[in-house]
């Protein structure tokens, strides 16, 4: 193994390798739950770097992690002592942008939040957003195919990927940074790299999507009656408001009282004796006219008995404030910890049902249980975070078998943005079939025929099916 931190170190430098307490210092996990145990940390600064890299790994045999800003939540980061992390936090380079063609190119290790940043001085807007922007690097979320706030209007991160820049297990460097929406020219295998969690390349440069930065902005926080009006709400508001609907996130009365509180954290915005409350907004193109046309989306919505109280932002600040709630997960971590977190889709007549019946039956099994339920609806995708009071093996593949159980039976998907990763790869046949899974494991084989890139997350691959 010294022979191997050696040549890297030759590769990137002194300063391009952490070893010893410098690694077991950094978490591989989110929320950290205890120190890398990595032989290393190689932080490459190029892709050529990580070409070299790759290729002295391949040649010994040698299993490779890449770490972006380890916000994951299904161990797609986590290592093993005999494995090596290949960081990408030094690749943190953005090129100027592209406002003709609306796009802009970065390395992989650049954060959300200054791809966020820089769009919007640029008058442009990268839609893309979670909670996790400040620390989610943009190749982590094209690697697990990131979700988020906007996605019923602009949809996932794939959406927003024109071109890209990935290393094979051998180093080879794979550049298909493609520049236009329309590209028809054979396989579009940038899509190979998005969602692969980085079991079939190493992705270090991105050609990413602008949109027109919106004009107005509308938010306003919500209370429903039930689960019926619910559904039909979204229905309304998207109608209503002609294309203009960008976010639309359900919260579930637990989720809403847990964090409110006492109100010292994020005030009350509304009464917290209601089954559902939403926060929605819409972004259009005339401040005017749209804010008028959400006003009477709304009063259409309070006319039909679909919602009984709304607060309506009326600053930069209030808007802040409101999405503050819908983001505080740490807060609901630190009251259900140690918390058990899902991420799941499903057809949306089936979810208050769904939630109902995962709760009796998590209820019955643990009486002083908690569980909140929330998520984007719009898209299909509700997030539960349980907590049981352990997080022992046996207890947590329990309550796995419970919130994967009912949704097996209602046809739904184990993952809706989060990955695989280690923690659902035992479930993965829940929404593949075993077809499917063949084929993933025939791609797998044909890219890192060594098995070195990642090695055991979403899949695992036996020695005859590495080549």
């Amino acid at each position: 193994m010294n022979a191997i931190i050696e040549s890297l170190e030759s590769i990137v430098g002194p300063g391009g390798i952490l070893t010893g307490e410098d690694v077991a210092g950094r978490s591989d996990t989110w929320p950290p739950t205890g120190g890398c145990r990595a032989t290393a940390i190689v932080r490459p600064g190029t892709t050529e770097e990580v070409s070299r890299v790759l290729k002295v790994c391949h040649a010994q045999n040698q299993p490779v992690v890449t770490h972006g800003g380890v916000t994951g939540l299904v161990g797609g980061a986590v290592t093993a002592p005999n494995e090596i992390v290949l960081s990408l936090e030094r690749m943190n380079r953005m090129e100027p942008i592209d406002q003709i063609n609306r796009t802009v190119t970065v390395d992989a290790g650049v954060p959300l939040q200054k791809v966020q940043e820089a769009a919007e001085q640029a008058n442009l807007l990268f839609p893309l957003d979670l909670g996790a922007r400040g620390s989610a690097t943009i190749g982590g979320n094209i690697s697990t195919n990131a979700g988020g706030n906007g996605v019923i209007r602009y949809g996932m991160m794939r959406d927003q990927l024109l071109g890209l820049e990935a290393v094979l297990a051998d180093g080879t460097i794979i550049s298909s940074m493609n520049n236009v929406i329309k590209n028809n020219t054979g396989y579009d295998l940038k899509q190979l790299f998005a969602g692969s969690e980085g079991t079939l390349g190493i992705i270090t440069r991105a050609v990413l999507r602008l949109r027109p930065l919106p004009r107005s902005q509308n938010t306003a926080f919500v209370a429903i009656p039930g689960f019926t009006e619910l559904a039909q709400f979204l229905q309304t508001m998207d109608s209503a408001l002609g294309g203009t609907l960008s976010a639309f996130e359900v919260m579930w009365n637990d989720f809403y009282t847990l964090t409110i509180g006492d109100g010292s954290r994020h005030g009350t915005p509304l009464e917290m004796s209601h089954p559902f409350y939403v926060l929605l907004e819409s972004a259009g193109g005339d401040a005017g006219s749209d804010g008028v046309r959400f006003e009477n989306a709304l009063q259409e919505a309070f006319d039909q008995s679909l919602i009984v109280d709304a607060v309506i932002a009326q600053s930069k600040q209030q808007r802040s404030d409101l999405w503050g709630i819908r983001d505080d997960v740490e807060r609901l971590f630190e009251s259900l910890y140690p918390p058990v977190a899902f991420d799941i889709s499903l057809s949306i007549p089936d979810m208050d049902d769904y939630v109902r019946q995962v709760r009796e039956l998590l209820e019955r099994e643990w009486p002083n249980g908690k569980m909140v339920a929330f998520g984007h609806l719009g898209d299909g995708n509700i997030h539960l975070v349980i907590g049981v009071g352990s997080m022992e093996p046996e207890t947590v593949h329990a309550v796995e078998n419970i919130v994967y159980g009912e949704l097996a039976r209602r046809k739904g998907i184990i993952s809706a943005e989060h990955g695989i990763g280690l923690a659902k790869k035992a479930f993965l046949g829940h929404s593949r079939s075993a077809e499917e899974i063949v084929l993933m494991k025939t791609i797998k084989s044909a890219m890192d025929p060594q098995n070195i890139l990642n090695p055991g997350k979403i899949l695992d691959m036996s020695q005859q099916e590495q080549t």
